[in-house]
């Protein structure tokens, strides 16, 4: 099974083709408001008042973010508030992004003539990458070039029945093809962590995933809150689950049967091919940059029946570069937020569809929009804030 994508010269390929600008910001927005297939980060998190390890997640964040394949090009600017930092200075996230091998610049308003200065100077560099980025055509690729986030929300029966099966195997498929496939959310694992440590590829792999639902569990105590007071959250309550275990065990159906290669950091990248479980949060704001900046192509949200009553669920993708694809297996989400949901899986519970003929269907899903086709969210200009997943205190 091939997609058509964009061949990067550290041997990725990307579904998209795009300039970013970093860090976010006023010099960066302007920018992207001047370039066509420029994008940036929206986001508070600069680094100010930040733990040098919390600074670190940040740059770990936009340098992955840069080195993501669906990233022709980057321009680095120096106007953030975080600057200063070392773990933020722009020098150090241009040098890590250009081992790549991608066009890397580097614009500062104190050497290019202040802010305006710098904007002029960056737009005329965004505008050259966008060009010669351009020229470049997309190749046949093999399914397994491809890397993959996933998160489910709003959980409900339909999601652990048929939404969250499907995506599972999406990911064994991905897998078997040599893929990344990755999923997250640790506090969505708890009743359900040690039937999936078992899954580990080694023992300490096992560990690691057990190790991080306990210091999770360990912090909500440490507040003086039982976690599973505040999950499930209230949607998944009006939706008929009861408890976060049962909540848990409906979830971890999105990773499908594949072992488990390894557990990763927030925006960590992943040093090898597989299964891999990431310690983050499950807020989409945050949990889809980490995938981006760990490499992902592209994202998958798996919505449950909560998440639409009186709405839609058009909105963009704070992935920043990586575009996201609405998934459900719920009738009536699908029947209030029809302009927005990319993929149905709730053909089977209807009786229509097996669960390998859906499973089929959202691999040629996937593939479609690797080969170009955008997705709901993508046909709007409208941009999501993103956050990034920082543990530690603000001072």
């Amino acid at each position: 099974m091939n997609f058509l994508g964009y061949a990067r010269p550290d041997g990725s390929a990307g579904i998209r083709n795009y300039v970013l600008v970093i860090p976010g910001g006023f010099v960066a927005s302007k920018i992207c408001d001047s370039v066509v297939g420029a994008k940036t980060i929206y986001t508070a998190d600069h680094g100010s008042g930040r733990t040098k390890n919390d600074r670190e997640t940040i740059a770990r964040v936009l340098t992955g973010l840069g080195r993501n394949p669906n990233v022709g090009a980057v321009v680095v600017h120096a106007a953030s508030p975080g600057a200063g930092y070392p773990e933020l200075a722009p020098e150090r996230l241009a040098e890590e992004i250009a081992q790549s091998g991608k066009p890397v610049a580097v614009v500062d308003p104190a050497k290019d003539g202040g802010t305006f200065g710098a904007i002029e100077k960056g737009i005329k560099i965004a505008r050259r990458f966008s060009y010669e980025i351009s020229q470049q055509r997309r190749v046949p690729c093999d399914f397994g070039r491809l890397a993959i986030g996933v998160k489910c929300g709003y959980s409900d029966p339909t999601s652990g029945l048929a939404g969250n099966p499907a995506v599972g195997y999406l990911y064994d498929r991905l897998v078997e093809a040599g893929g990344v496939a990755m999923f997250g959310e640790t506090t969505e694992l708890i009743g359900a962590e040690h039937s999936l440590a078992l899954r580990g590829r080694t023992e300490e792999v096992g560990r690691q995933l057990l190790k991080a639902v306990e210091v999770i569990e360990n912090l909500a105590k440490a507040s003086g809150q039982d976690i599973r007071s505040v999950n499930p959250v209230p949607s998944n309550i009006a939706a008929g689950i009861t408890t976060l275990e049962e909540k848990s065990l409906g979830a971890v159906h999105k990773a499908g049967t594949a072992p488990i290669e390894g557990v990763l950091k927030y925006a960590e990248r992943p040093t090898g091919r597989g299964l891999y479980f990431v310690d983050n949060w499950m807020g989409h704001l945050s949990i889809f940059l980490g995938y981006a900046a760990a490499g992902a192509q592209l994202v998958v949200f798996q919505l449950g029946g909560g998440g639409t009553p009186g709405r839609t669920i058009l909105e963009s993708t704070p992935a920043v570069v990586a575009p996201l694809l609405w998934a459900t297996a719920n009738p009536i989400t699908l029947a209030r937020s029809e302009d927005g949901v990319d993929y149905y899986s709730g053909t089977v519970i209807e009786g229509r569809e097996t669960p390998e003929q859906v499973g089929e269907r959202l691999v040629k899903t996937v593939l479609d929009t690797a080969s170009g086709t955008r997705t709901r969210s993508e046909t709007l200009n409208y941009v999501d804030p993103a956050q990034v997943y920082t543990r530690e205190p603000v001072f």
